[in-house]
């Protein structure tokens, strides 16, 4: 650490008072945290305050803090600023200084990348203390609420009913300003409500513009995959030497859908259906969980609703920890992410999956199960098959089956203990940072709970 920070530190030092202490135990969550943070390489965040102005907050401290406070269920920095007054254990983080709020929201905005890097940091040191060893994963997503309303979105379909609208009143508005003043023209401000909607007709302009980029790259990809289905269909009424019945694939559409939407305050965010019914604003967050620890591996964030294509972005982050944490030997996952494409894609990085293609039935009768016993693989077999086979193994639903005590019950505690419902942050690249930040913060908490274990 720079001697600037050294200096702050110094000069922030703190003790409890005599008859505060019996209510900070030795083995508290927020001396864990401290603890943690302190082994932290904090350096990149450093470097960034290089130069003059006044000295910063030390970044262990503002980490520390803001860690502490998401594991401990205080997600807004208004919120945070006041426990930097009111909670014993925030105070023996800060040492007795109050950071404002804007100062907080600043840190955490400005470091959300850095903060990615620390996520694995807090890893290998869960692995030094040797609670932690990669072996079997799983991965699941869960629906987040965004920062946005969703009566704040606006649809293809009544852009263009609003724009329509809005042309017509602008060109009366206009004929009534050139008219001889008249009674009605009186009664309304004339130039504010032309600015009105004008700001307005901007605002639809922009969100059809972005309907139809969001429409251009989902009608590439449809495109692909129908010409892929029109292909296999073709070689297989060419090796038949007849036409085939049936429907033929529907050829993907260029123009957005009557439905598609933009969000006016988060315009990244997506209308997604939740769990209970219905339709909210929300993000779709990933996470890989290891299956031993329940520790959090691998996280991001994502706009589509459906978990079909987040086993490559999962992958992707899986493939960066360090050899030293140990392999990813299988992977359990829900019906949500069934493709043979996922299921050759985690066989190539060597774990493998288990996916099954529909709901896990419960009660299965005993001459199914006797029926489905295997002993061992037969050769020659596409991963596909291989897998399938493997499900119906004893260690496969074995393993299958801890699934829902791992990652379900890490969306659980993450929801309903710690009350993380809904991103304070909006646009992707900052929601995916704070899933991160509450990662890092389920995590600690979790750790502290294997430590002491």
């Amino acid at each position: 650490m720079s001697n600037k920070f050294k200096e702050i530190e110094r000069n922030q030092e703190f003790t409890l008072p005599a008859n505060m202490e019996g209510f900070l135990a030795e083995d508290s969550l927020v001396r864990f945290v401290v603890e943690i943070v302190e082994q932290l390489d904090t350096s990149k965040i450093e470097a960034s305050y290089q130069g003059g102005g006044s000295v910063p907050y030390p970044p262990k401290m503002m980490l520390s803090l803001l860690f502490y406070c998401y594991a401990t269920s205080i997600f807004s920095s208004r919120g945070i600023e006041k426990a930097t007054y009111d909670l014993i254990p925030v105070i023996f983080i800060t040492g007795n200084n109050h950071p404002d709020h804007n100062s907080i929201n600043t840190f955490r905005k400005r470091f959300l990348e850095e903060i990615s890097d620390i996520f694995v940091q807090i890893l290998m040191i869960a692995h030094q203390l040797k609670i932690f060893k990669l072996g079997n994963i799983s991965i699941d997503g869960t629906k987040i609420h965004a920062n946005a309303s969703k009566h704040k979105a606006l649809s293809w379909e009544y852009a263009h009913k609003l724009q329509t609208q809005l042309e017509e009143e602008v060109k009366r508005l206009h004929a009534m300003a050139e008219s001889t003043q008249t009674a009605s023209t009186k009664e309304i401000d004339i130039p504010k409500e032309l600015k009105r909607r004008n700001a307005r007709l901007e605002q639809i302009t922009k969100a059809k513009a972005e309907m139809e980029a969001r429409a251009k790259v989902r009608y590439e990809a449809e495109l692909v995959e129908y010409e892929r289905k029109m292909a296999a269909r073709q070689a297989k009424e060419d090796e038949s030497g007849r036409k085939f019945g049936g429907r033929y694939p529907k050829k993907p559409e260029a123009e957005p859908k009557k439905s598609d939407q933009v969000n006016f305050t988060d315009e990244e965010s997506r209308i997604m259906p939740v769990s209970g019914g219905g339709f909210e604003q929300c993000y779709n967050a990933q996470a890989s969980v290891d299956m031993e620890t329940m520790l959090i591996v691998g996280n991001h964030v994502t706009q589509n609703t459906n978990d079909k294509k987040e086993v490559e972005p999962a992958l992707a982050q899986l493939k960066q920890l360090p050899n030293s944490l140990g392999k990813i030997e299988n992977a359990t996952l829900d019906s949500g992410f069934f493709s043979e494409k996922n299921i050759n894609l985690l066989n190539d990085h060597g774990i493998i999956p288990l996916i099954p293609s529909g709901r896990q039935t419960h009660n299965t009768p005993l001459d199914q199960q006797l029926n489905e016993t295997v002993d061992e693989l037969p050769e020659g077999l596409t991963n596909l098959e291989a897998m399938r086979i493997l499900l119906k193994t004893e260690g496969g639903k074995d393993l299958y089956a801890k699934r829902k005590s791992t990652v379900e019950p890490v969306f659980g505690i993450i929801k309903h203990v710690m009350g993380f419902r809904q991103f304070l942050l909006r646009g992707l690249k900052a929601v995916a940072g704070e899933w991160n930040l509450v990662c890092i913060a389920f995590n600690l908490k979790r750790m502290h709970r294997l430590v002491a274990s």
